[in-house]
């Protein structure tokens, strides 16, 4: 499943992160739709508003299904057909839907039928493992692994040569997702969505069996969204696990949704040092390091044998380097390290 995502940048850096080439292969920045609905955030639950991608044609009858809307929809999907006066009375959950069921369930077949496909976007998500041992949950935050690429210089940035050099922070994660249009009786529309998941990947399978289905690179997300030119079966051929992912554990703080802050998805380090008093409780040290900031400065000492490492469902993930060897996690600190001078690509923009 897929319950909590991160996805904090300002709206015009996140529009750069999003460019594409279009039909006539021409390289373009996808318009805001309703851009003051958008509000970043480290720690985004259901219910909350995220950006996503669509096609131009749902908006404007005519237009090339190959361009690209980005706009603030509410998570969780309400069906067109929804009756209530209310959204919040929807009696059963449509922030995710099971790939599995999605041809079942009324409430996502006759979206996808009329080819409302949208791409969710995100830093990354959250998702928890469960310690057989004490039955805590340890958050994680999984993402694409991240390539260092060359910073750009000082310059011009609206136009098509910059937009790739002005971009190189972090490569959002895309996730497949449907849409749906309610209106309430006052005649306002709500645009909600739900995220698509699938069987997880081996890499993740330590830490929950479900992921959601996620669009790895431009061509599957171009034919994801293009329902002009690409149909629902055709489609629905993309929805499938994937292991090119990166994951890293982080701080509890992040369990609350009101927190909304960097530390949410700062790497935490689980290898902590042995207790050194007898009477100290296996169960003590587990809560100590659930709570344990990333803050905190690591042990001086050398790295402990296997019996010293916290007994969780899956030794391999707290032992493994994956994020350092993938470049993620690295990345990721220096991503949030406060700089000197702020990148040009994270300065704000005049409208």
């Amino acid at each position: 499943m897929c319950g909590r995502t991160s996805c904090h940048l300002p709206k015009d850096v996140l529009a750069r992160a999003c460019a594409y080439r279009d039909r006539q292969g021409r390289q373009r920045l996808p318009e805001w739709r309703d851009p003051d609905k958008y509000c970043p955030s480290y720690n985004k639950n259901p219910q909350s508003s995220s950006p996503v991608l669509l096609s131009r044609l749902h908006f404007e009858k005519g237009a090339d299904s190959s361009e690209r809307i980005i706009a603030p929809m509410r998570w969780g999907l309400v069906p067109s057909w929804f009756k209530e006066s209310d959204p919040s009375k929807l009696k059963f959950n449509t922030f995710n839907c099971r790939s599995d069921t999605i041809m079942e369930k009324h409430s996502f077949k006759v979206p996808l039928g009329k080819g409302r496909r949208c791409v969710v976007l995100a830093d990354g998500f959250y998702e928890w493992q469960r310690c057989v041992v004490t039955s805590q949950r340890q958050p994680y935050f999984i993402y694409f692994p991240q390539a260092k690429t060359e910073k750009s210089g000082n310059g011009a940035v609206d136009s098509p040569e910059h937009w790739e050099k002005v971009w190189d922070n972090w490569r959002l994660l895309t996730m497949a997702g449907i849409f749906d249009c309610w209106e309430s009786p006052e005649g306002d529309l709500l645009y909600s969505y739900t995220i698509i998941t699938v069987d997880s990947c081996k890499s993740l399978n330590d830490i929950h069996p479900r992921m959601p289905a996620i669009l790895d690179g431009e061509e599957e997300v171009s034919k994801w969204l293009d329902f002009g030119e690409v149909s629902t079966r055709e489609a629905l051929k993309l929805i499938h696990p994937t292991e090119n992912i990166a994951f890293h554990p982080v701080s509890c703080v992040v369990n609350n949704t009101r927190n909304n802050t960097p530390e949410c998805l700062a790497p935490l380090n689980l290898l902590v040092k042995k207790e050194l008093k007898a009477s100290g409780s296996s169960q003590k040290m587990m809560q100590w390091l659930t709570t344990k900031s990333p803050k905190k400065e690591e042990p001086k000492t050398p790295p402990k044998a296997e019996s010293d490492v916290p007994r969780w469902s899956s030794q391999v993930l707290q032992k493994s380097p994956l994020p350092t060897k993938r470049g993620g996690a690295g990345l990721l600190e220096r991503w949030l390290k406060p700089e000197k001078e702020e990148p040009v690509a994270k300065r704000p923009h005049n409208e």
